[in-house]
Protein backbone atom coordinates (compact mmCIF):
# COMPACT_ATOMS: atom_id res chain seq x y z
CA UNK A 1 0.00 0.00 0.00
CA UNK A 2 2.70 2.30 0.59
CA UNK A 3 4.57 1.68 -2.61
CA UNK A 4 1.47 2.45 -4.35
CA UNK A 5 1.17 5.52 -2.80
CA UNK A 6 4.26 6.86 -3.17
CA UNK A 7 3.90 5.85 -7.17
CA UNK A 8 1.25 7.63 -6.95
CA UNK A 9 3.01 10.64 -5.53
CA UNK A 10 5.41 10.14 -7.76
CA UNK A 11 3.39 10.34 -10.84
CA UNK A 12 2.01 13.61 -10.22
CA UNK A 13 5.15 15.29 -9.17
CA UNK A 14 6.42 14.34 -12.37
CA UNK A 15 3.46 15.70 -14.10
CA UNK A 16 3.94 18.54 -11.96
CA UNK A 17 7.68 18.81 -12.95
CA UNK A 18 6.84 18.43 -17.18
CA UNK A 19 4.01 21.35 -17.07
CA UNK A 20 6.49 23.46 -14.97
CA UNK A 21 9.04 23.45 -16.94
CA UNK A 22 7.08 24.37 -19.82
CA UNK A 23 5.01 27.24 -18.37
CA UNK A 24 6.80 30.00 -16.24
CA UNK A 25 5.14 31.43 -13.13
CA UNK A 26 3.40 28.32 -12.75
CA UNK A 27 0.60 29.15 -16.00
CA UNK A 28 -1.77 25.61 -16.57
CA UNK A 29 -1.09 23.68 -19.00
CA UNK A 30 -4.28 24.64 -20.77
CA UNK A 31 -2.91 28.96 -20.42
CA UNK A 32 0.15 27.69 -22.06
CA UNK A 33 -1.42 26.72 -25.28
CA UNK A 34 -3.88 29.60 -25.39
CA UNK A 35 -0.93 31.22 -27.62
CA UNK A 36 -1.97 29.05 -30.42
CA UNK A 37 -5.52 28.62 -29.75
CA UNK A 38 -6.33 30.87 -32.69
CA UNK A 39 -3.89 28.77 -34.89
CA UNK A 40 -6.18 25.62 -37.01
CA UNK A 41 -5.41 22.50 -35.37
CA UNK A 42 -6.38 19.06 -36.33
CA UNK A 43 -4.99 17.43 -33.20
CA UNK A 44 -5.77 19.18 -29.91
CA UNK A 45 -3.45 16.66 -28.56
CA UNK A 46 -0.49 18.79 -28.35
CA UNK A 47 2.36 16.34 -28.96
CA UNK A 48 0.14 15.82 -32.53
CA UNK A 49 -0.01 18.71 -33.21
CA UNK A 50 3.63 19.72 -33.51
CA UNK A 51 4.34 16.83 -34.83
CA UNK A 52 2.15 17.07 -37.73
CA UNK A 53 3.07 20.78 -37.93
CA UNK A 54 6.46 19.42 -38.26
CA UNK A 55 5.67 17.69 -40.94
CA UNK A 56 3.92 20.79 -42.79
CA UNK A 57 7.00 22.60 -42.41
CA UNK A 58 9.09 21.05 -44.88
CA UNK A 59 6.19 21.59 -47.50
CA UNK A 60 8.27 25.13 -48.91
CA UNK A 61 11.38 22.88 -49.77
CA UNK A 62 9.55 19.97 -51.42
CA UNK A 63 9.38 17.48 -48.17
CA UNK A 64 5.48 17.37 -48.22
CA UNK A 65 2.44 18.49 -49.53
CA UNK A 66 -0.49 20.12 -47.90
CA UNK A 67 -3.31 17.99 -48.28
CA UNK A 68 -1.61 14.78 -48.09
CA UNK A 69 -0.70 15.41 -44.88
CA UNK A 70 -4.00 16.80 -44.09
CA UNK A 71 -5.86 14.06 -44.71
CA UNK A 72 -3.25 11.67 -43.59
CA UNK A 73 -3.82 13.45 -40.37
CA UNK A 74 -7.54 13.31 -40.65
CA UNK A 75 -7.48 9.89 -40.47
CA UNK A 76 -5.66 9.40 -37.21
CA UNK A 77 -6.97 8.96 -33.83
CA UNK A 78 -5.53 11.64 -31.39
CA UNK A 79 -3.28 10.26 -28.94
CA UNK A 80 -2.78 6.91 -30.35
CA UNK A 81 0.96 6.17 -31.66
CA UNK A 82 -0.13 2.54 -33.36
CA UNK A 83 -2.95 4.78 -35.41
CA UNK A 84 0.05 7.23 -36.24
CA UNK A 85 2.30 4.63 -37.33
CA UNK A 86 -0.36 2.71 -39.38
CA UNK A 87 -1.59 5.99 -41.34
CA UNK A 88 1.37 7.57 -41.94
CA UNK A 89 3.13 4.37 -43.11
CA UNK A 90 0.24 3.99 -45.82
CA UNK A 91 0.54 7.70 -47.33
CA UNK A 92 4.38 7.04 -47.45
CA UNK A 93 3.52 3.98 -48.94
CA UNK A 94 1.15 5.52 -51.63
CA UNK A 95 3.56 8.35 -53.20
CA UNK A 96 6.65 5.94 -53.01
CA UNK A 97 4.62 3.76 -55.41
CA UNK A 98 4.21 6.93 -57.57
CA UNK A 99 7.32 7.77 -57.23
CA UNK A 100 8.58 4.49 -58.47
CA UNK A 101 6.09 4.56 -61.36
CA UNK A 102 6.72 8.01 -62.60
CA UNK A 103 11.21 6.78 -62.24
CA UNK A 104 10.35 4.07 -64.76
CA UNK A 105 8.24 5.67 -67.38
CA UNK A 106 11.13 8.48 -66.90
CA UNK A 107 9.43 11.20 -65.84
CA UNK A 108 12.33 12.11 -63.34
CA UNK A 109 11.09 15.58 -61.67
CA UNK A 110 7.93 13.51 -60.65
CA UNK A 111 10.16 10.46 -59.29
CA UNK A 112 12.01 13.06 -57.63
CA UNK A 113 9.41 15.26 -55.77
CA UNK A 114 7.40 12.08 -54.70
CA UNK A 115 11.02 10.43 -53.20
CA UNK A 116 10.84 13.33 -51.39
CA UNK A 117 7.50 13.40 -49.91
CA UNK A 118 7.79 9.66 -49.27
CA UNK A 119 10.96 9.87 -46.99
CA UNK A 120 9.19 12.48 -44.87
CA UNK A 121 5.86 10.15 -44.46
CA UNK A 122 8.26 7.17 -43.42
CA UNK A 123 10.44 9.79 -41.24
CA UNK A 124 6.77 10.84 -39.45
CA UNK A 125 5.54 7.10 -39.19
CA UNK A 126 9.04 5.93 -37.32
CA UNK A 127 9.03 8.70 -34.70
CA UNK A 128 6.25 7.02 -32.24
CA UNK A 129 7.54 3.85 -32.40
CA UNK A 130 10.62 4.06 -29.73
CA UNK A 131 8.68 2.32 -26.84
CA UNK A 132 9.85 -1.05 -27.71
CA UNK A 133 13.32 -0.54 -28.98
CA UNK A 134 13.35 -3.94 -30.76
CA UNK A 135 10.34 -3.33 -33.08
CA UNK A 136 11.11 -4.05 -36.41
CA UNK A 137 9.20 -1.53 -38.02
CA UNK A 138 11.98 0.81 -36.55
CA UNK A 139 14.60 0.02 -38.97
CA UNK A 140 12.29 -1.17 -41.26
CA UNK A 141 10.52 1.94 -41.67
CA UNK A 142 13.13 4.22 -41.05
CA UNK A 143 15.15 2.51 -43.55
CA UNK A 144 12.87 3.41 -46.33
CA UNK A 145 12.60 6.77 -45.11
CA UNK A 146 16.36 6.82 -45.86
CA UNK A 147 16.20 4.75 -49.58
CA UNK A 148 13.76 7.37 -50.70
CA UNK A 149 15.62 10.01 -50.20
CA UNK A 150 18.90 8.55 -51.51
CA UNK A 151 16.88 8.01 -55.10
CA UNK A 152 15.27 11.54 -54.78
CA UNK A 153 19.35 13.18 -54.82
CA UNK A 154 20.14 11.57 -57.80
CA UNK A 155 17.48 13.97 -59.18
CA UNK A 156 17.91 16.85 -57.79
CA UNK A 157 19.73 19.81 -59.60
CA UNK A 158 22.74 20.34 -57.56
CA UNK A 159 25.10 17.90 -56.08
CA UNK A 160 24.38 15.86 -53.14
CA UNK A 161 27.02 13.05 -51.79
CA UNK A 162 26.33 10.44 -49.64
CA UNK A 163 29.80 10.64 -47.26
CA UNK A 164 31.20 8.61 -44.50
CA UNK A 165 32.87 10.43 -41.93
CA UNK A 166 35.72 8.24 -39.97
CA UNK A 167 35.03 8.27 -36.38
CA UNK A 168 36.79 6.61 -33.72
CA UNK A 169 36.52 3.35 -35.01
CA UNK A 170 33.62 3.04 -37.60
CA UNK A 171 31.62 6.28 -39.29
CA UNK A 172 29.09 8.74 -39.02
CA UNK A 173 27.06 8.90 -42.11
CA UNK A 174 26.48 12.72 -43.88
CA UNK A 175 25.37 14.33 -46.84
CA UNK A 176 27.49 16.86 -48.93
CA UNK A 177 25.75 19.27 -50.87
CA UNK A 178 27.25 21.85 -53.21
CA UNK A 179 25.57 24.69 -55.22
CA UNK A 180 26.94 23.57 -58.51
CA UNK A 181 29.45 20.97 -59.24
CA UNK A 182 32.83 23.31 -59.23
CA UNK A 183 35.42 22.15 -56.73
CA UNK A 184 35.61 26.08 -55.90
CA UNK A 185 36.44 26.69 -52.08
CA UNK A 186 33.08 28.33 -50.42
CA UNK A 187 31.87 28.74 -47.16
CA UNK A 188 30.65 25.55 -45.57
CA UNK A 189 27.84 24.76 -43.22
CA UNK A 190 28.21 21.90 -41.02
CA UNK A 191 24.49 21.30 -39.86
CA UNK A 192 23.42 18.65 -37.22
CA UNK A 193 20.11 17.63 -36.07
CA UNK A 194 19.21 16.87 -32.53
CA UNK A 195 16.72 14.96 -29.88
CA UNK A 196 15.09 12.74 -32.80
CA UNK A 197 15.72 13.94 -36.39
CA UNK A 198 17.37 12.44 -39.01
CA UNK A 199 19.91 14.18 -41.64
CA UNK A 200 17.56 13.60 -44.41
CA UNK A 201 15.18 15.96 -42.82
CA UNK A 202 17.53 18.29 -42.04
CA UNK A 203 18.27 18.65 -46.13
CA UNK A 204 14.44 19.95 -46.03
CA UNK A 205 14.57 22.55 -43.42
CA UNK A 206 18.04 24.01 -42.94
CA UNK A 207 20.09 22.29 -46.24
CA UNK A 208 18.52 23.48 -49.09
CA UNK A 209 18.37 26.73 -47.70
CA UNK A 210 22.11 27.05 -47.09
CA UNK A 211 22.41 25.62 -50.70
CA UNK A 212 20.39 28.62 -52.01
CA UNK A 213 22.43 30.80 -50.46
CA UNK A 214 25.92 29.23 -52.15
CA UNK A 215 26.96 27.47 -49.36
CA UNK A 216 28.38 23.85 -49.15
CA UNK A 217 26.45 22.02 -46.42
CA UNK A 218 27.27 19.27 -44.83
CA UNK A 219 24.78 16.90 -42.63
CA UNK A 220 25.52 14.56 -40.46
CA UNK A 221 24.18 12.33 -37.88
CA UNK A 222 26.01 11.29 -34.65
CA UNK A 223 25.59 9.09 -31.57
CA UNK A 224 22.41 9.47 -30.40
CA UNK A 225 20.95 10.37 -34.23
CA UNK A 226 19.51 8.24 -37.52
CA UNK A 227 21.33 6.04 -38.40
CA UNK A 228 24.03 6.51 -36.10
CA UNK A 229 21.61 5.24 -33.20
CA UNK A 230 19.27 2.66 -35.04
CA UNK A 231 21.93 0.46 -37.03
CA UNK A 232 25.28 1.35 -35.40
CA UNK A 233 23.75 1.22 -32.08
CA UNK A 234 25.25 4.24 -30.90
CA UNK A 235 23.79 6.70 -28.33
CA UNK A 236 23.84 9.99 -26.87
CA UNK A 237 27.10 11.30 -25.51
CA UNK A 238 27.72 14.78 -23.57
CA UNK A 239 31.25 15.60 -24.58
CA UNK A 240 29.83 16.52 -28.43
CA UNK A 241 33.24 17.84 -29.15
CA UNK A 242 35.04 14.40 -30.10
CA UNK A 243 31.94 14.10 -32.61
CA UNK A 244 32.23 17.50 -33.91
CA UNK A 245 36.07 17.44 -34.73
CA UNK A 246 36.46 14.48 -36.77
CA UNK A 247 33.65 16.04 -38.57
CA UNK A 248 35.75 19.51 -39.25
CA UNK A 249 38.66 17.37 -39.89
CA UNK A 250 36.81 15.62 -42.58
CA UNK A 251 35.21 18.92 -44.11
CA UNK A 252 38.96 20.50 -44.20
CA UNK A 253 40.17 17.49 -46.36
CA UNK A 254 37.89 18.53 -49.43
CA UNK A 255 38.62 21.28 -51.90
CA UNK A 256 35.24 23.01 -51.62
CA UNK A 257 35.93 23.58 -47.80
CA UNK A 258 37.35 27.60 -47.62
CA UNK A 259 38.76 26.96 -44.01
CA UNK A 260 37.95 30.31 -42.85
CA UNK A 261 34.46 30.12 -43.61
CA UNK A 262 33.29 27.31 -41.04
CA UNK A 263 30.02 27.50 -39.46
CA UNK A 264 28.65 25.12 -37.33
CA UNK A 265 24.65 24.67 -36.80
CA UNK A 266 22.77 23.10 -34.42
CA UNK A 267 18.98 22.12 -34.41
CA UNK A 268 16.87 21.38 -31.19
CA UNK A 269 18.80 19.54 -28.66
CA UNK A 270 21.88 20.77 -31.34
CA UNK A 271 21.51 23.96 -29.61
CA UNK A 272 23.12 22.67 -26.84
CA UNK A 273 25.87 20.20 -29.35
CA UNK A 274 26.78 23.12 -31.27
CA UNK A 275 28.03 25.37 -28.86
CA UNK A 276 29.73 22.57 -26.72
CA UNK A 277 31.61 21.58 -29.79
CA UNK A 278 32.16 25.12 -30.31
CA UNK A 279 34.33 25.37 -27.16
CA UNK A 280 36.68 23.29 -28.16
CA UNK A 281 36.91 23.31 -31.78
CA UNK A 282 38.12 26.59 -32.76
CA UNK A 283 38.21 26.27 -36.56
CA UNK A 284 34.64 27.06 -36.50
CA UNK A 285 34.15 30.62 -37.62
CA UNK A 286 30.20 31.05 -36.39
CA UNK A 287 27.91 28.93 -34.72
CA UNK A 288 24.47 28.46 -34.59
CA UNK A 289 22.36 27.51 -31.88
CA UNK A 290 18.19 27.00 -33.00
CA UNK A 291 17.19 26.84 -29.97
CA UNK A 292 19.94 27.42 -27.74
CA UNK A 293 20.27 24.92 -24.59
CA UNK A 294 22.62 26.05 -21.63
CA UNK A 295 21.71 22.86 -19.93
CA UNK A 296 19.62 20.11 -21.61
CA UNK A 297 18.92 19.16 -17.86
CA UNK A 298 15.51 17.74 -17.68
CA UNK A 299 15.22 17.95 -13.95
CA UNK A 300 16.07 21.49 -13.64
CA UNK A 301 12.82 22.20 -12.58
CA UNK A 302 12.19 19.04 -10.19
CA UNK A 303 11.35 20.84 -6.97
CA UNK A 304 14.03 18.94 -4.03
CA UNK A 305 11.12 16.51 -3.03
CA UNK A 306 10.77 15.38 -6.58
CA UNK A 307 14.70 15.09 -6.62
CA UNK A 308 14.44 13.16 -3.40
CA UNK A 309 12.09 11.13 -4.98
CA UNK A 310 14.20 10.44 -8.19
CA UNK A 311 17.39 9.67 -5.94
CA UNK A 312 16.04 7.75 -3.33
CA UNK A 313 12.94 5.59 -4.43
CA UNK A 314 13.81 4.81 -8.58
CA UNK A 315 11.55 2.42 -8.89
CA UNK A 316 8.76 4.46 -7.14
CA UNK A 317 9.80 7.79 -9.58
CA UNK A 318 9.50 4.79 -12.53
CA UNK A 319 6.24 3.48 -11.79
CA UNK A 320 4.79 7.04 -10.55
CA UNK A 321 6.49 8.10 -14.37
CA UNK A 322 5.09 5.25 -16.38
CA UNK A 323 1.46 6.00 -14.99
CA UNK A 324 2.07 9.20 -15.79
CA UNK A 325 2.73 8.70 -18.96
CA UNK A 326 -0.37 6.81 -20.32
CA UNK A 327 -2.59 10.23 -19.71
CA UNK A 328 0.43 12.01 -21.52
CA UNK A 329 1.20 11.84 -24.94
CA UNK A 330 4.36 14.56 -24.43
CA UNK A 331 5.69 12.94 -21.49
CA UNK A 332 5.00 9.74 -22.65
CA UNK A 333 7.23 10.03 -26.03
CA UNK A 334 9.84 12.27 -24.55
CA UNK A 335 10.81 9.35 -22.17
CA UNK A 336 10.51 6.30 -24.70
CA UNK A 337 12.65 8.48 -26.95
CA UNK A 338 14.80 9.57 -24.49
CA UNK A 339 15.32 5.85 -22.78
CA UNK A 340 16.01 4.43 -26.33
CA UNK A 341 18.34 6.93 -27.45
CA UNK A 342 20.25 7.52 -24.51
CA UNK A 343 20.84 3.68 -24.09
CA UNK A 344 18.91 3.66 -20.77
CA UNK A 345 16.34 0.94 -19.80
CA UNK A 346 14.34 3.04 -17.14
CA UNK A 347 12.84 6.35 -16.93
CA UNK A 348 15.10 7.73 -13.61
CA UNK A 349 18.50 6.81 -15.78
CA UNK A 350 17.41 9.01 -18.52
CA UNK A 351 16.46 11.96 -16.46
CA UNK A 352 20.01 11.72 -14.54
CA UNK A 353 21.87 11.24 -17.81
CA UNK A 354 20.54 14.19 -18.92
CA UNK A 355 22.04 16.30 -16.02
CA UNK A 356 25.62 15.14 -17.71
CA UNK A 357 24.58 17.70 -20.79
CA UNK A 358 25.39 21.22 -19.63
CA UNK A 359 28.15 23.78 -21.18
CA UNK A 360 28.93 25.09 -17.47
CA UNK A 361 32.67 24.52 -17.41
CA UNK A 362 32.98 25.23 -21.06
CA UNK A 363 30.92 28.38 -22.07
CA UNK A 364 33.57 30.68 -21.73
CA UNK A 365 35.86 28.91 -23.93
CA UNK A 366 33.54 29.94 -26.74
CA UNK A 367 35.22 32.47 -28.88
CA UNK A 368 33.47 32.30 -32.08
CA UNK A 369 30.16 34.26 -32.99
CA UNK A 370 27.47 32.75 -31.75
CA UNK A 371 23.57 33.35 -32.32
CA UNK A 372 21.29 32.02 -30.23
CA UNK A 373 17.78 31.53 -31.45
CA UNK A 374 14.64 31.11 -29.21
CA UNK A 375 10.74 31.06 -29.90
CA UNK A 376 8.03 32.81 -27.80
CA UNK A 377 6.09 29.73 -27.42
CA UNK A 378 8.81 27.02 -27.33
CA UNK A 379 6.90 25.09 -24.35
CA UNK A 380 9.47 22.10 -25.00
CA UNK A 381 12.75 23.83 -24.04
CA UNK A 382 11.39 27.28 -22.27
CA UNK A 383 14.12 29.48 -20.73
CA UNK A 384 17.07 27.63 -22.04
CA UNK A 385 18.30 30.01 -24.96
CA UNK A 386 18.20 32.87 -22.66
CA UNK A 387 20.44 31.45 -20.52
CA UNK A 388 22.87 30.20 -22.85
CA UNK A 389 22.83 34.04 -24.40
CA UNK A 390 23.59 35.50 -20.90
CA UNK A 391 26.54 32.99 -19.90
CA UNK A 392 27.87 33.48 -23.43
CA UNK A 393 31.00 36.10 -23.50
CA UNK A 394 31.86 35.84 -27.18
CA UNK A 395 30.39 37.74 -29.71
CA UNK A 396 27.19 37.01 -29.65
CA UNK A 397 23.25 38.02 -30.65
CA UNK A 398 19.98 36.73 -29.82
CA UNK A 399 17.18 36.37 -32.02
CA UNK A 400 13.47 35.64 -30.73
CA UNK A 401 11.09 34.58 -32.98
CA UNK A 402 7.69 35.60 -32.34
CA UNK A 403 3.89 34.12 -31.84
CA UNK A 404 2.59 37.19 -33.75
CA UNK A 405 4.76 36.25 -36.62
CA UNK A 406 3.38 32.50 -36.75
CA UNK A 407 7.11 31.67 -35.89
CA UNK A 408 6.57 30.95 -32.15
CA UNK A 409 6.90 27.47 -31.84
CA UNK A 410 10.37 25.50 -30.85
CA UNK A 411 12.29 26.03 -33.80
CA UNK A 412 10.37 27.62 -35.82
CA UNK A 413 8.35 25.63 -36.71
CA UNK A 414 5.76 26.12 -39.23
CA UNK A 415 7.58 29.29 -40.24
CA UNK A 416 11.19 27.39 -42.42
CA UNK A 417 11.24 30.26 -44.79
CA UNK A 418 11.13 33.26 -42.34
CA UNK A 419 13.02 31.42 -40.34
CA UNK A 420 16.08 30.52 -42.65
CA UNK A 421 15.91 34.29 -43.78
CA UNK A 422 16.75 35.50 -40.87
CA UNK A 423 19.08 32.86 -39.66
CA UNK A 424 21.21 33.01 -43.08
CA UNK A 425 21.33 36.76 -43.43
CA UNK A 426 22.88 36.66 -39.96
CA UNK A 427 25.14 33.70 -40.78
CA UNK A 428 26.21 35.71 -44.33
CA UNK A 429 27.01 39.00 -42.72
CA UNK A 430 29.15 37.09 -39.89
CA UNK A 431 30.81 34.78 -42.47
CA UNK A 432 31.97 37.81 -44.88
CA UNK A 433 35.45 37.95 -45.51
CA UNK A 434 36.15 34.44 -43.82
CA UNK A 435 36.50 33.41 -47.12
CA UNK A 436 40.15 32.24 -48.29
CA UNK A 437 42.64 34.69 -49.64
CA UNK A 438 40.08 37.83 -47.85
Amino acid sequence: MKGTATAFLVGILVLGAQLSSASENGDSREKMFCSSAAVYRVFQDDEFHFQLLRQLSVTSYGGADINECLITASRIDPGDFESWYLEWFAAAESVHQIADESLEKGHNVSARDAYQRASGYYRAAEFFLHGNPVDPRILQTWGKSRECFRKAIDLVPHPVEMVEIPYENTTLPGYFLKPDPSDQPRKTLILQTGFDGTAEELYFSQGTAAVERGYNCLIFEGPGQGGVLREQGLHFRPDWENVVTPVVDYVLTRNETDPGGIALMGISMGGYMAPRAAAYEHRIAACVANGGVYELNYTRDFSPEEMYALINYPDEFDAGTREAMKNDTSLRWSIEHGMYSFGVDTPHEFLIKSQEYNLKDCVQQISCPVLVVDSEDDWMMPGRAMQLYDALESPKEYMLFTIEEGAGEHCQMGARRLSNQRIFDWLDETLEGCQKGS
